[in-house]
């Protein structure tokens, strides 16, 4: 448990430093430790970063159900270990053979006996599509399984809606949503009563469904999705939360395919779409156009900006000089040999978290070797301080 928690306050650090926003909405609909068994199901849009999500937000200790050839790398094995992952079988990882996955229910129903917390994410595979995919059978599988093994422990699944803004990138902005409760026993009870099971583990795999979808945007593909994007840009407030943002832009993909034939939908759309072409084309956003501003808020920003300039800018030069080139080479190495689109932000975080750690530890140990242990101290306080202003100027 220790190593967990321990683990866990390092991928919050990660988190907040790879992300300049993160906004988690519907905590109160999470249980707290003790309060009985759960399954949060998550959509899974960015590879390893989904989980990580989960376990930096959720306030529980998560056992994530994890394919099993990651556990083939050594430094993977070390990090899923920590996190008191059981591995998972799966056809499309082993051919046409026959997978065996009773050990792993098995485990997954001890950590769920004991009133603690797993992490599936139903899609199966991590993906770069616009919508959810089509969810698998294993979720509802287990936790009808474990209703039926357990009936006096009530589980209940969280779903929980991940959206990225520009998520390979960094410094993008991340919410996770987290959504009502839905009650396994109803579903288990209809299945013990002589209802056939397979037809529980399809309507527990549609509750499930339709709980990602209402925490989700979902488009037919990415070219509506931008224009949906524009739409929402256009209509909201000119101050909103990352949440209501990220809602607003849902309710207006979920309404899409009822209006999108309509005339004046498709002229709209239009116009969007040659709006958007020319704000790409001149190289502007539509945050940058011109507005009326107040004194107030023009005094606000020339405060913020003296700020930056004599506080955080002089404290960033060093940051910068150290940090821009892992940067770049970061920026370079996750878009060229990342396998998959989808894979691009995970490996950005970790090889740049590596790289960061090896280099303080270098300067570190130079400062070390040249100036002794004060200067060894006055480093590994410098070097985090330089670090966080080069964030904020970014």
């Amino acid at each position: 448990m220790l190593a967990y928690q321990a683990l866990r306050g390092f991928l919050q650090g990660m988190v907040r430093v790879f992300f300049r926003q993160v906004e988690v909405v519907g905590l109160e609909n999470v249980p707290s430790e003790g309060e009985g068994p759960l399954i949060f199901v998550g959509n899974h849009p960015n590879s390893l970063l989904d989980p990580v999500m989960v376990v930096s937000t959720c306030g529980r200790v998560v056992h994530f159900a994890a394919k099993d050839v990651l556990f083939r790398s050594r430094a993977l094995r070390v990090f899923l270990d920590a996190l008191g992952a059981v591995p998972i079988a799966r056809r499309s990882d082993h051919g046409e053979g026959a997978v065996d996955n009773a050990g792993a229910f098995e485990a997954l129903f001890r950590v769920m006996a004991e009133g603690r917390a797993m992490g599936i994410f139903p899609e199966g595979l991590s993906h770069d599509e616009a919508q959810i995919q089509r969810l698998k059978t294993g979720a509802a599988r287990i936790a009808l399984g474990m209703a039926t093994r357990h009936p006096e422990a009530p589980l209940r699944i969280i779903p929980c809606g991940l959206t990225y803004i520009r998520r390979r990138r960094f410094r993008g902005r991340a919410l996770v949503r987290y959504g009502a409760a839905i009650e396994v026993a109803d579903i288990a009870a209809d299945a013990s009563a002589g209802a056939d099971d397979r037809a529980a583990v399809r309507a527990l795999t549609e509750r499930i469904d339709q709980g990602l979808r209402a925490l989700t945007i979902n488009a037919p593909d990415w070219e509506t999705l931008r224009l949906l994007d524009g739409v929402r840009r256009l209509y909201q407030p000119p101050r909103i939360s990352l949440a209501d943002r990220i809602e607003l832009a849902r309710r207006f993909a979920e309404v899409y395919p009822e209006v999108k034939d309509r005339p004046d939908v498709q002229a709209l759309l239009a116009d969007v779409r040659d709006y958007l072409d020319r704000l790409r084309d001149l190289g502007v956003s539509d945050r940058e156009l011109a507005r009326e501003l107040w004194p107030v808020e023009i005094a606000a920003k020339l405060l913020a900006n003296l700020v930056y300039l004599f506080v955080w800018l002089p404290l960033s030069i060093p940051g910068v000089v150290l940090h821009a080139p892992l940067g770049l080479l970061v920026g370079w190495a996750g878009n060229r040999f990342a396998p998959r689109r989808d894979v691009i932000a995970t490996t950005k975080l970790l090889l740049g978290t590596s790289l960061v750690l090896v280099a303080y530890a270098a300067v570190i140990g130079a400062a070390l070797w040249s100036a002794g242990w004060r200067g060894a101290a006055l480093a590994a306080i410098l070097l985090p301080l330089s670090g966080v202003a080069t964030l904020r100027i970014l």
